[in-house]
Formats: structure tokens, sequence, C-alpha cells
């Protein structure tokens, strides 16, 4: 097979973790016979400073050009000054949209290895293994008007949370048809209580679940999400959410794996359910500036991100799992990057992406 991929590295420690995931890439290709064929392109901070731009349009028609895109990291703190539609941020945004990839999927798991690194009690997070499946292209992040006005005492900031019913139910369905693979639970979170949007989304999820009879649907407030997936993250499956909720929530599962650099995720929207290739895949961790050309970044989540391409987008099962069967050896062996907090010596990113490359083997 021919995988076209677009390579955008972004900002602070995205070049350092996405040039291992390309990498591994290369090692699955080679070791799989495939054809791989990498495009290089500018997003965020590093594309405002040679074009002007968060997202130049010769990096949106690659993108879309692209069968795949594999994603660095956005934002930079020079550029927090500028208003909200000329940050880096705002480039990654753009791409989501243009690529019509709605729904942004976002596992978490307990590594028996990676135990100790949680802040969270050992017995809590044993076993662990959900999946957050969050709408990614609508709700507060998008809606209009939004904005800043006036001066004084009479300046105001505006946000819109809007969702539509299509929005929520092709989202939705997603999550179901996730869930057949997994253990069959969905637990949709929302704030129906005080916002009526949420009693939308509530409302059209239940009549989605209606077509998903072999799954099970429960429902939570977000504050009680958020309590339970410290308290007892083992009785989640799949997490259905939205927009704002969805970010902020994956951000908190990073405790359950001991380090937000260990999560990958996908976002695949029309195109992946067509039968058309394309999505955008992207470790979950920020841009991390402070770290950013010291050669410690965990790549663990760019490089899972690789092993979700694979799935999800060119549908090479027994790819992804060489991936992710390397991804378990290295860790089970206890070479981290210092975030893991290792009881040995803290490996840099460049061996830790070795070390997964060494163990994809020929099938």
């Amino acid at each position: 097979m021919v995988l076209r991929v677009l390579v955008l590295p972004g900002d602070g420690i995205g070049p350092e973790v996405t040039a291992e995931a390309v990498a591994v890439l290369r090692r699955v290709a080679d070791v799989f016979g495939h054809s791989l064929q990498v495009v290089d392109g500018l997003i965020g901070g590093a594309a405002i400073g040679a074009a002007g731009s968060p997202l130049p349009a010769e990096t949106l028609l690659a993108a879309l050009d692209a069968d795949a895109v594999l994603l660095g990291a956005v934002g930079a703190p020079e550029f927090d000054s500028l208003p909200p539609d000329r940050r880096p941020e705002r480039g990654l945004l753009a791409l989501r949209q243009a690529l019509g990839t709605f729904a942004n999927l976002r596992p978490s798991r307990a590594w028996p290895a990676l135990l100790e690194a949680s802040p969270l009690k050992n017995h809590i997070v044993e076993g662990t293994d959900l999946l957050i499946v969050r709408e990614l292209t609508s709700g507060l992040y998008y809606g209009t008007p939004r904005g800043i006005s006036g001066s004084g005492a009479d300046e105001c900031a505006v946000n819109t949370l809007s969702y539509t019913r299509p929005e929520i139910e092709r989202v939705a369905r997603v999550a179901f048809e996730l869930a057949r693979t997994r253990r069959r639970r969905v637990t949709s979170v929302d704030k129906s209580n005080v916002l009526e949007n949420s009693q939308l989304w509530r409302r059209v999820v239940i009549e989605v679940a209606s077509g998903y009879r072999d799954v099970a649907l429960d429902h939570l407030f977000v504050d009680n999400c958020a309590m339970q997936l410290v308290l007892d993250p083992r009785r989640f499956d799949v997490i259905l959410t939205e927009n704002l909720f969805g970010d902020i929530l994956s951000d908190e599962a990073a405790v359950l794996s001991g380090s937000i650099g260990m999560l990958a995720s996908a976002s695949v929207g029309e195109r992946r359910a067509s039968g058309l290739r394309g999505g955008l895949y992207e470790p979950v961790h920020g841009s991390a500036p402070d770290i950013a050309g010291r050669n410690i970044a965990n790549p663990m989540g760019a490089i899972g991100s690789v092993a979700a391409m694979l799935t999800y987008t060119f549908e090479l099962h027994a790819e992804a799992r060489a991936v992710e069967s390397a991804i378990d050896q290295v860790v089970a062996s206890g070479r981290f990057t210092a975030d893991l907090r290792p009881a040995g010596r803290a490996r840099s990113t460049t061996e830790v992406g070795q070390a997964v490359r060494d163990a994809i083997l020929s099938p």
C-alpha cells in the first residue's frame, strides 16, 4: 500500500516527538512492505513566523490531498498577546474544521509498569482502559457570535455554545460503533441540569442509543464525571461528550496513564466514514516550550498516534498491533523519559523512539 502522509511538526517539542513517530512509521513501512510518501508542512507558530498565518494555504491544500495528517503540537508563548484568531491554536482549529474531523478519539489506559507514575493509588488505576470520544468541530470553540467588545466597565467577552441535532447524532454514532468493538458501554457526559444545549445533547444521544440495543448507555454530569475519573476510572469504557468537556476530561485522564506524554489521539470524520481515507493524528500533549530542544520529551503519544493512523485511516491492523506491541514492550522494560519518573536512568526522546523501532519485527 502507498501511505501518503502530511507531517506538521508544529511548535515546541512537536518537531522532536514527530521525528520519532515518523521514524516508527518508516520502520513499519519497511517491515511490512509498504511505500511511505511523506510531505512536510507548517502550522501554528512555525507557520506564523514563516508565512504570517497559523494555517497557510499550502498546508491546507496538502492536508486535503493527503491520506492522513500527523501533527506534533502548536503554541508558543511569544504569540500569546495576539488576538485569538491569529494565534497558533487557531490554525489547528481551522484544520480540524476543514478536514471535517468531527470525532476525536482519545484512549487512556494504565500500563502495569507505569502504575507508580500515576499520582493515584495503584488499586484505583490498575486495569483502567477507556476511550474518550470528543466532538471536535462545533461547540464553544467554534460558535458565533464571539469576541471582546466595549471598554472599561462596559468591556464584555462573549462565546457561543451551539450544537445542532446532526452534529450530535454523528459523533454519538461513532461512540456507539466503537463501543461495540470494546466492552459495549457508553457514558454520555453533559450538564443538562443547567444548560439547554446539554438537554438537547442528552435527548439526541438517547435517541441514537435506541439503534444500539446491544450497548449499555448511562449519563453523568461533567463535574461528577471528572470526580469519577479519579475515584473509579475502571467503570468507564467509552465516554462521549462535547468539545469543551472532552478537552478537559481527556487531559485529566492523563493521570491514569502516568503522563500526558503517553496519550495519543485520532480525529476522524465523514471522509473516513464514507470509505475514503483521511484523519488527523496527534499526541494529546501541548507544545511544552519549557523543555523544547532538550531531547527529553516523551514521544509515546506521537508514536501511539501512528498506531491509530494505521488502524483508522489505512485499516492496517497487523501493522497497528505491531506498533502497540512495541510500545508495550518498551514500557514494560522500564525505558521511560523523565516525565514518568523512572526508578533508573531516564531515557531521551531519541532513545525511546529507537527502542520502539527496534521492537517492531517482521510479521
